[in-house]
């Protein structure tokens, strides 16, 4: 059985091979050298092109958000140098270099070259404005790095002492063109941060092509500026022309002379500056030496200075006040404390041993004392309460009845109180109060014939 292969659409392949192509480290970002043929500037703005050689050619697309910035207007015939990615256009299957950037041929590689190295050292931040140096506003010497020959410096020069008669000049020559130059610049700059004499920098040359301008932007002297401690101008060429170390300088000037202009100031204009300075000083103290003065009549004129008296009156008495309830408090606060002084004298006291022990025998004695009185009321008051229960006794005491004639009637040790306890012939002991008598019942008779009987 054979194995199943994967069967691809057109538009699979398509898709597939520009994946690939836009995945391709290489495709994403490469510099063409062609012939423009076929150019097309349609009314969207974008351009549709070929850029083709001896052997081959290729369809390109520069939309119109690339080609608004282009230094140089295309046409059939021109040789450029194109830098772009590499796609593939779905709906013909045919790949296309879609261009971000464009320039004559005539540069070639030192453009490239340029190219590269600024995006390079944009990268590593050499160019961020943050890092850039302050230029100081008063130098009093500059440093100038460039050709001893040229007309640069005779620019540089003649613009320092005109605009500032005062400043000291160093002056470094050094090449500006050639192999040897950017070797000569970054020991010029290296030898000036090591002398530390100057308090600006200018450096640059007079204006030329890209190839005459090519020492200022080689490598080494952008990072010999980016590592200068003292401030740098760059003046290299004229207002158009840039170079790697006008990006990488704190501060670029258009020209050599414009160089010169912004490292110092004009002494006219610090003259000028300094008079209307001086003049507002002057101003400003007679504004203020006349309303010091003013304020001076009017505190003369005022009655505190003229009847002083009358200002001491109310202070004098709210004195007298203060005093009398600063006294007040002060005696109240000594009376609390003499107060306090006796309770904790007190405290102190009954915490004694020796008054506590004489506290506690007063107590001792007086419980004593209480204790006997109260024994003694007790026992009066019980001598009383058995007195008169002896007259109670006494006076309920059968003796007693009997001593008033009366008497009690035994049967056999019974006490008789009713007659229908005994009969005829019973033997009874009557109980008198001096003794006893024996009796016989020879006949029963109650009272009101109570039993209904009677013998």
């Amino acid at each position: 059985m054979q194995n199943a292969k994967r069967i691809l659409t057109v538009k699979e392949l398509t898709r597939y091979i520009k994946m690939k192509m836009e995945l391709d480290p290489i495709l994403v970002d490469v510099w063409i050298r062609g012939e423009l043929s076929n150019f097309t500037h349609h009314s969207s703005g974008h351009m549709y092109f070929t850029l083709k050689d001896e052997d081959s050619r290729i369809k390109c697309v520069m939309f119109a958000s690339h080609n608004q910035r282009l230094p140089f207007l295309p046409k059939n015939g021109s040789k450029v140098l194109a830098r772009g990615s590499l796609s593939v256009f779905e709906r013909d299957g045919q790949y296309q270099l879609y261009v971000t950037q464009m320039q004559p041929d005539g540069i070639g590689s030192l453009y490239l070259a340029f190219e590269q190295l600024k995006q390079k050292l944009e990268r590593e931040g050499l160019f961020s404005p943050h890092l850039k140096k302050p230029i100081p506003p008063f130098p009093k010497v500059i440093g100038v790095i460039t050709s001893p020959t040229g007309a640069a410096v005779r620019d540089i020069m003649t613009t320092l002492q005109r605009r500032l008669p005062s400043v000291s000049i160093l002056l470094f020559p050094v090449l500006v063109q050639g192999e040897q130059a950017a070797s000569s610049i970054v020991r010029a700059i290296e030898t000036m941060n090591r002398l530390k004499e100057a308090d600006v920098l200018i450096v640059g040359r007079g204006g030329g092509s890209l190839e005459e301008l090519w020492a200022f932007n080689e490598e080494s002297v952008a990072r010999s500026l980016f590592a200068s401690e003292i401030p740098v101008i760059s003046a290299v060429g004229h207002e158009t022309d840039y170079t790697i170390a006008d990006f990488v300088a704190d501060l670029r000037a258009a020209t050599p002379t414009a160089a010169a202009e912004l490292a110092v100031p004009h002494h006219i204009e610090l003259g000028q500056q300094l008079s209307s300075l001086s003049r507002r000083l002057y101003l400003g103290t007679m504004m203020q030496f006349q309303t010091k003065r003013e304020r001076m009549t009017r505190l003369q004129r005022s009655q505190v200075f003229v009847q002083p008296r009358k200002y001491l009156m109310q202070p004098a008495q709210r004195v007298d006040r203060l005093r009398e309830q600063l006294t007040y408090k002060i005696r109240g606060k000594l009376h609390a404390a003499v107060q306090l002084a006796a309770q904790a004298e007190h405290k102190l006291t009954s915490f004694n041993p020796r008054e506590r022990l004489r506290s506690e025998r007063r107590r001792l004695r007086a419980a004593r004392h209480m204790f006997s009185q109260t024994v003694e009321n007790v026992q009066k008051e019980r001598k009383q309460q058995l007195l008169s229960r002896i007259r109670q006794l006494d006076a309920l005491s059968p003796l007693k009845v009997m001593q008033r004639g009366y008497g009690l009637v035994y049967k056999a040790e019974a006490l008789v109180k009713s007659i229908g306890q005994v009969e005829t012939g019973d033997m009874l002991t009557v109980r008198l109060a001096d003794g006893r008598a024996e009796c016989e019942v020879r006949s029963l008779k109650g009272e009101g014939n109570i039993h209904g009987r009677e013998e």
